[in-house]
């Protein structure tokens, strides 16, 4: 891990702020040739379970976790439309990259919501800098309404960090740990901790059958020291916050879509058997592959549409929440408080709407696609199976049919979703001993 507070900023702040906000095409022109060669590695990566550490260290240098940062303060300042269109991108070279990055962006987003106090800016400028900022907030023992197990406790003059985390992903490859903890009093704050800090142990322990390399373990604080300065309490209106974290997640199911297509599309055109009954000599030649490649083809790119439209609507409602906080104080009421906020509800139903499109369209596409090889396509050098297995992981996050239950509620009933992230034992039940997730 490079060192976190000498990493030299991708570009001088003062001239990015001046020059105009980079263009679809400019971006995907700088980006393409880096994702190219990061795909390249991709399956040799998935059969060695490798991680792509080096990978990582390149998006980095070349700002890619700086994306979305204001251009003063070092970033790009692209859009949200425009991040989600680079995540699927990055999602089809490699969709462990974006799950890796995705508690990242959403943090950014945070600090993008907090930045009219020196705590957001500071954040900012680190991130601009190159900073990347890991996750570790699940636990298997924790409580499902939010309060966690890990503490953040006074210690004389100092601050400790004492706790055990799972599904920590991303933080093998960060700077900064962002950890939900819960403090003296029992509410639910963050402790942001240095990914090198003594104390903290990161086990590459994960064993899910996709997702190989998101870097998802297990991570252990022993009496870690925080800084109160890096100590995140309060609550803040920040719009869309689960819409921005399950936007990720559908924008790797779009790239994955995409490369699932590209991939059978170069086996069929390579391939010279074919079965007796079949109506051509080459299976590319042949109708029903025609229209299974075809079918598949729609998919990926209907599931990247739906992912991009509902993106452009999420970047309206981050703006307005922004424009809101910036008005004088005069002007900030309940009334147009509470319109904003129904603004940010929507949006976040929009985005569980868009994961029953994108997540059914995406898992049908990547099993549907072995229906033009036979057991040619089954073959373990091709790692085609990668592309269901990878799918499937991310669509078990925040399963479907929860999402939809929380679109029919609101529909039946008016009931805002839920908006804390957390998963762990319903209340009052004791810990397995078993450690069942």
């Amino acid at each position: 891990m490079p060192p976190t507070e000498t990493i030299t900023p991708i570009a001088d702040p003062a001239a990015a702020a001046t020059g105009p906000a980079p263009t679809d095409e400019e971006l995907l022109a700088r980006y393409r040739p880096l994702f190219a060669e990061i795909a390249a590695g991709a399956v040799a990566r998935e059969a060695a379970r490798t991680l792509p550490i080096e990978e990582i260290d390149r998006l980095r240098t070349a700002g890619f976790g700086a994306l979305r940062v204001p251009r003063q303060l070092g970033g790009a300042g692209v859009s949200l439309r425009q991040l989600y269109l680079l995540l699927a991108e990055l999602g089809a070279a490699d969709s462990n990259l974006v799950q890796a990055l995705r508690v990242h962006f959403r943090f950014t987003e945070d600090r993008l919501a907090d930045r009219d106090r020196e705590r957001g800016r500071k954040w900012l400028r680190r991130i601009g800098s190159g900073v990347l900022i890991g996750n570790a907030s699940s636990e298997r023992a924790g409580n499902v309404r939010g309060r966690t197990n890990t503490t953040l406790r006074p210690d004389g003059d100092r601050l400790l960090l004492n706790g055990t985390k799972y599904y920590s992903t991303g933080s093998l490859y960060s700077d900064y740990i962002s950890v939900a903890v819960s403090d003296a009093d029992g509410t639910r704050i963050s402790a942001l901790v240095r990914n090198d800090t003594p104390g903290i142990e990161l086990f590459d322990d994960y064993s899910g059958f996709g997702q190989y390399a998101s870097a998802s373990g297990t991570t252990v604080f022993t009496d870690v020291e925080v800084d109160p300065d890096d100590v995140i309490t309060g609550e803040f209106h920040i719009a869309g916050r689960q819409a921005v974290l399950q936007l990720t997640h559908l924008a790797a199911l779009a790239g994955i879509a995409r490369r699932a297509v590209d991939d059978i599309a170069d086996f069929v055109r390579r391939r010279r058997r074919s079965y007796g009954h079949s109506t051509a000599d080459l299976p590319r030649d042949e109708a029903v592959v025609q229209q299974i490649v075809g079918k598949a083809d729609a998919a990926a790119h209907a599931a990247l549409d739906v992912v991009l439209s509902v993106a452009d609507r999420l970047d309206r409602v981050v703006d307005r929440r922004h424009a809101y906080r910036d008005l004088p104080a005069d002007r900030r009421n309940a009334e147009t408080d509470k319109a904003v906020r129904e603004a940010e509800v929507a949006v976040e139903l929009d985005v569980y709407r868009a994961q029953s499109i994108v997540i059914e369209l995406v898992l049908r596409t990547t099993t549907e696609i072995f229906e033009v090889g036979g057991a040619s396509a089954l073959d373990a050098g091709l790692r085609l199976d990668r592309h269901w297995r990878n799918a499937r992981t991310l669509a078990s996050h925040n399963p479907l049919v929860y999402r939809q239950r929380q679109i029919g509620d609101h529909l039946l009933n008016g009931t805002v979703p839920d908006n804390i992230p957390s998963v762990g034992e319903a209340p009052g039940l004791a810990a397995d001993p078993a450690g069942e997730q």
